[in-house]
């Protein structure tokens, strides 16, 4: 039950959650491997991001990917929250006196989050894909041409067999990693400490609140080089034995982006992909303690 509590969770906050994924994808992919200078910016913030994917694409294009999106929060919170539940469960989280050991915290929060992107890897890769995917007009990074998701997985199957569906994947299982230790034990510490002294308890869910505010942004700067380089590994042309054809993996995509497009480039996009983090997080960590108090309630 612990899974499908978590799952659900994911689900609730990634459908509010997805416009501002699809222009961060957008983002981390406009001027690639080129210099500053030398590349049409079709994207130059996230307000002008948004107006420009609605007057070329139209206005449910902010809600490309969101399919395997949601089934990605699904599968992917449900594994990583479900296995934290599990350890905190088992004791293995708190001391004599239940409050969390934060070496403990990152511990579980990073194994979770590795598991957990190493089983929802095809779904991200499907949805990088489709939320990379515009007019021509306002086109960045490799084109793929999905008009849905059923589609983009045959075809990805059927090009490069059932592995080719986890390419990338060791990127989103670093990144998953470092952002799920990072926000989970940042919003646990932080909740503890305010409910220990007393502090935003006005409301049931207020310290969960503002709590998951701080963890979104120690996640959102812990995980954005990683989130920028799993886009590129997911978004990139293969060759016909399946190897990326401007990447062969994350330190060679790192290195290529730092020497062509600077060192800053590892944050491209970190203002829509913290305003994703933000309600995202928000929402998740909420609706996580919700449901959580609502299974207590039926098991009584």
């Amino acid at each position: 039950m612990d899974f499908v509590v978590g799952g659900l969770a994911g689900v609730g906050a990634g459908f509010f959650s997805n416009p501002f994924d699809v222009v961060k994808t957008r983002m981390q992919l406009q001027g690639e491997l080129r210099a500053k200078g030398q590349h049409a910016v079709h994207y130059k913030n996230i307000p002008h991001a948004m107006y420009t994917i609605v007057k070329h694409d139209g206005l449910s294009a902010l809600q490309k990917g969101l399919v395997p999106a949601l089934w990605f929060q699904l599968v992917v919170n449900g594994v990583r929250l479900g296995i934290y539940q599990h350890a905190d469960n088992y004791g293995l989280l708190r001391d004599k006196e239940n409050n969390t050991k934060l070496m403990n915290s990152l511990f579980f929060g990073f194994i979770a989050g590795m598991t957990g992107g190493a089983v929802g890897s095809p779904l991200q890769l499907v949805k990088t894909q489709l939320m990379s995917y515009s007019s021509k007009k306002i086109a960045v990074g490799t084109q793929h041409g999905h008009p849905g998701t059923m589609y983009a997985f045959t075809k990805l199957y059927k090009e490069n067999g059932f592995f080719g569906l986890w390419r990338g994947a060791h990127g989103m299982m670093i990144r998953n990693s470092t952002g799920s230790a990072s926000q989970i034990a940042a919003y646990a510490m932080c909740k503890e400490w305010m409910d220990n002294n007393n502090l935003f308890q006005q409301s049931k869910y207020l310290s969960a609140f503002m709590a998951s505010n701080i963890g979104a942004v120690v996640k959102t700067i812990t995980l954005t080089p990683m989130d920028v380089i799993m886009t590129r590994l997911y978004n990139q042309s293969v060759d016909a034995q399946g190897r990326g054809v401007m990447y062969t993996g994350i330190v060679d995509c790192a290195r290529k982006i730092t020497k062509t497009e600077g060192l800053f480039a590892l944050y491209k996009g970190i203002g829509p992909s913290y305003l994703r983090q933000a309600p995202h997080t928000v929402l998740l960590l909420v609706f996580w303690d919700m449901l959580k108090d609502l299974q207590k309630s039926m098991d009584l």
